[in-house]
């Protein structure tokens, strides 16, 4: 009989557990969970944004969660991976939904997008997030939006 061998740690699991809990928060439209799950000080870094994009995670990120929770209200979002590197956990997600409201210069057409993010958490010593980058196809996601 072979023996499984549990390679990843308590630190791993609790971290990818914290990641899974942010992602149901989000789904559940619940920016206010979203948020304890991070330091005071922790950042986010909407890559594609550039600079622009960067900011505190509780104010800067709950900012763009909640307009998108409202230009977006069926936003949802699916799990295809997650792997620890180091001290961070990056995951694979399909983000979607259908348009309702004008966004960040978008007039809304009633149109809904299907996006592959990589969101790449990383966590301090209490498995508190810190910083937070995600990145995406942004051309895709006008494109989808703009109906081209």
């Amino acid at each position: 009989m072979e023996t499984t061998k549990i390679s990843s740690s308590i630190a791993e699991l609790t971290r990818k557990g914290t990641c899974v809990e942010f992602f149901s928060a989000y789904q559940e439209l619940d920016t206010n969970r979203m948020i304890s799950l991070a330091t005071p000080d922790a950042t986010v870094w909407f890559e594609p944004l550039g600079e622009g994009g960067k900011g505190l995670f509780k104010e800067f990120g709950k900012a763009v969660w909640e307009l998108l929770m409202d230009c977006f209200p069926d936003i949802d979002n699916t799990i295809d991976s997650m792997y620890a590197e180091g001290d961070s956990i990056i995951c694979k997600v399909v983000i979607f939904g259908t348009q309702e409201k004008e966004f960040m210069g978008l007039p809304s057409k009633g149109l809904k997008f299907n996006s592959e993010h990589i969101f790449v958490f990383k966590f301090d010593e209490n498995d508190k997030i810190t910083s937070l980058t995600i990145n995406w196809n942004h051309e895709s996601f006008v494109a989808q939006l703009s109906g081209n």
